[in-house]
């Protein structure tokens, strides 16, 4: 099958069939069915059983996030934080400890990533929400999953550490394989790169024994992407429907909103809600913010205005 043709049997559509009204109309409104199954670890299940996507709350302990970097890295303003989002509706919390924006990021160790986390990953986890790790090193994911984390997300769809999949598999965790670049290519198919990217990442899950109804897919909203292929992105999502698998979109407060509406990245939150919504319109299942209560009030008020139509 061909990236760009959506086969009916993976779509369910929404009340049947819109009539085509404003920018945001479709003939129909589709959803990707949810990919977890009976087989499919509980968490992930829950996750994707809601009559809207869920929602990831992030919370960076970095110094150097593009967006809030240094803001939660003390322990007592991570951990408020998270009962914050939590408070605010979020479904997840995303715990990172290395920032892995796509420009000025600095490499820390695996032992330092550790160190980070150690003092709030378990006292997050223990708040009563999954928590997923955000990170690209197998030892610091291995770990976290031992500590409470109930969700691997890797920015490198298991293609950067090998014994990424290994590590996941063994702890029968979901995983969030992110696409990812090591430059941005003006001159490619992104999507054809993302489908080529995806298939590999599934290979590499299928041999360490990762079951399909464990697996996520990001197609990485501003990574190794330019702004223009970000928007791209977003506007073909529903090709990446061929994979038959959960949609996550990560959009909140990305660099493409900049070149639309010049905006620092704590001004970008309508950027960030319109990118969402649209990724929602076109089957995304989770959506990961760093404005929670916002993002949810638009998709329940948005799921309530579609449920009367």
């Amino acid at each position: 099958m061909q990236l760009g043709q959506t086969p009916a049997r993976i779509l369910t559509p929404m009340r049947g069939p819109r009539k085509a009204t404003g920018m945001m109309a479709t003939t129909t409104r589709p959803t990707l069915a949810p990919a977890a199954t009976s087989a499919g670890h509980p968490v992930l299940r829950a996750l994707l059983s809601r009559p809207y996507p869920a929602v990831m709350g992030v919370l960076n302990v970095t110094p150097d996030s593009f967006s809030d970097g240094g803001r939660f890295i003390a322990p007592e303003h991570a951990l408020a934080q998270a009962r914050r989002m939590i408070a605010e509706g979020a479904d997840i919390i995303d715990i990172g400890a290395e920032s892995t924006r796509p420009y000025g990021s600095q490499p820390v160790s695996a032992d330092e990533e550790s160190e980070r986390l150690r003092p709030i990953l378990a006292e997050v986890a223990a708040l009563g929400i999954p928590v997923s790790i955000d990170s690209m090193k197998a030892p610091v994911v291995g770990w976290a999953l031992d500590q409470g984390a109930a969700i691997a997300n890797d920015v490198w769809g298991l293609q950067r550490d090998p014994d990424m999949a290994g590590v996941v598999a063994a702890r029968k965790a979901p995983v969030i394989i992110m696409h990812n670049r090591d430059e941005a290519d003006a001159g490619i198919d992104i999507m054809k790169d993302i489908a080529g990217f995806f298939a590999r990442s599934l290979a590499i899950a299928a041999k360490a024994g990762i079951s399909p109804d464990n697996i996520v897919l990001d197609p990485g909203i501003g990574f190794g992407k330019t702004q223009e292929q970000s928007i791209t992105v977003l506007a073909r999502l529903h090709e990446l429907a061929v994979f038959n698998l959960p949609l996550l979109i990560g959009a909140s407060r990305k660099r493409f909103i900049d070149t639309i509406t010049p905006s620092a990245p704590d001004r970008r939150l309508g950027g960030s809600i319109a990118a969402h919504l649209i990724a929602a319109n076109s089957g995304a299942r989770i959506i990961r913010t760093h404005d929670v209560a916002e993002t949810v009030q638009a998709l329940r008020v948005t799921a309530a205005i579609g449920d009367k139509r």
